[in-house]
């Protein structure tokens, strides 16, 4: 037996718990931004991947018109920072609705360091980001699709293997379950493709 949840029968509000609880575990962006006047603003974002590797290009999404959405509309730039195991809390703490004109950066708790391509700040204590430059923003229903050209990777030496890219243990990537639950770092199994 199943049960069917049809979303033209059901509250938007009780099908996004629904949506978000299925589809899990998912990769957190915790996206840095500037406003136009010079105000910091951080907030993390779950629905998150990348939409192209050739150019590389990252994506967002954000559920309704949020600052960060306004400041990279404005600035046309923004930064991905991994949001990790040790850092959970202040990524949560983030997510508050702070007032436009508040530095999320000072009121968390987080330091700001110079991005290498883009004005945003990274976070200082998170291991890696992805610095932006806004590519498209699409409409999609309550929500807006934000892409960015990707600029820069920049990756904590203490992180990076001998292949040049992040250990995923010592990266130490949180991510977002359904209701009010995070996703530790899980348990890694290496598995070839088939084919080479």
């Amino acid at each position: 037996m199943r049960t069917v949840f049809d979303p033209a029968e059901t509250s938007p509000g009780r099908f996004y718990r629904l949506l978000t609880a299925t589809v899990v575990p998912r990769p957190i962006a915790w996206v840095s931004t500037e406003s136009a006047d010079g105000v910091l603003n951080l907030a993390p974002y779950s629905f998150f991947t990348m939409a192209s590797t050739a150019p590389p290009v990252a994506q967002f999404t954000s559920v309704g018109r949020k600052d960060s959405l306004r400041n990279i509309e404005e600035t046309g730039q923004f930064v991905i920072n991994i949001a990790t195991v040790e850092l959970m809390e202040k990524v949560n703490a983030s997510s508050a609705p702070f007032p436009h004109h508040i530095d999320e950066f000072a009121e968390v708790g987080l330091h700001a360091e110079p991005s290498a391509r883009v004005r945003p700040p990274r976070v200082a204590e998170s291991p890696a980001s992805i610095e932006c430059s806004l590519h498209r923003v699409i409409e999609v229903g309550d929500s807006f699709v934000v892409m960015g050209d990707v600029l820069a990777v920049t990756v904590a030496d203490e992180v990076l293997a001998a292949d040049n890219a992040p250990d995923f243990a010592a990266l130490g990537a949180a991510s977002r379950l359904g209701r009010n639950e995070w996703g530790l770092t899980p348990a890694v199994r290496t598995l070839d493709r088939p084919g080479g």
